[in-house]
């Protein structure tokens, strides 16, 4: 039982001393507008000290926004919104010196009410 206790102890310790710091958090968003009345995924990615990237999410970083409500990395926009942008900062809660804010704008134009078919695409060109 000592020995498996041990054992657990300088692997958790050694995966603390050797693991991956986030160096910096990148903004990717799938879209260039936020959609109202609808629950819009903010992406945000943490560089590692390695290079690589790693997908963060509610439980890496604090969402705040300006207006709307976060769920997870999600943030919802009540349909009656008036205001042309919502600013969003994200803090990595492992080290709240990193963080980024940002402005994203408010999507102006409506929905179609009718997308057209792969047919009626097809025949326009």
């Amino acid at each position: 039982m000592r020995l498996l206790f041990a054992t657990t102890l300088i692997l958790l310790i050694c995966t603390k001393c050797y693991g991956q710091k986030i160096d910096s958090i990148y903004v990717h968003l799938y879209t260039d507008s936020l959609k109202k009345g609808t629950y819009n995924y903010i992406n945000i990615d943490g560089k590692l000290s390695n290079g690589r990237y790693l997908p963060l999410d509610s439980t890496d970083l604090i969402f705040w926004a300006s207006d709307g409500k976060f769920n997870g990395n999600d943030l919802y926009i009540d349909p009656h919104f008036k205001k042309d942008k919502v600013t969003v900062k994200v803090i990595l809660r492992s080290n709240t010196a990193l963080y980024k804010q940002f402005d994203i704008y408010i999507k102006k134009n409506p929905n179609p009410e009718h997308l057209p078919s792969i047919n009626e695409i097809l025949k326009s060109h």
